[in-house]
């Protein structure tokens, strides 16, 4: 009856699942390739790969805008809420309101 329960195999079936045992020395050589793309740690900390986290990154928010605005720069295609960003940055600037660069962060 329990090999009716969800996890269980049927061991006397042939096309049941099968372990093979792996000889550890049958293990693929470590060559340069492995190294490049392992995990690099500084003690027990992991040392992320890629661009480095801003101090400041961006703010996730919901603004409301008009429809035309949005379809506007909808139009100009991919990366139209960067340039909406960049549009309130050059207003801010006009203004004289606008963080300095090294405050705001690039980007």
């Amino acid at each position: 009856m329990s090999g009716n329960k969800p996890g269980t195999h049927d061991t006397s079936r042939p096309d049941a699942a099968k372990t093979e045992w792996v000889d550890p020395d049958d293990a693929p050589e470590l060559d340069e390739d492995f190294f490049v793309h392992a995990d690099l740690y500084h003690g027990e900390t992991l040392i992320r790969r890629g661009r480095p986290r801003k101090a400041r990154p961006k703010e996730a928010v919901s603004i409301r805008l008009s429809p035309e605005v949005v379809d506007a720069f909808r139009a100009t295609g991919p990366g139209w809420q960067t340039r909406i960003d960049e549009a309130l940055k050059d207003w801010l600037a006009g203004t004289g309101k606008a963080p300095a660069k090294d405050e705001a962060g690039a980007g």
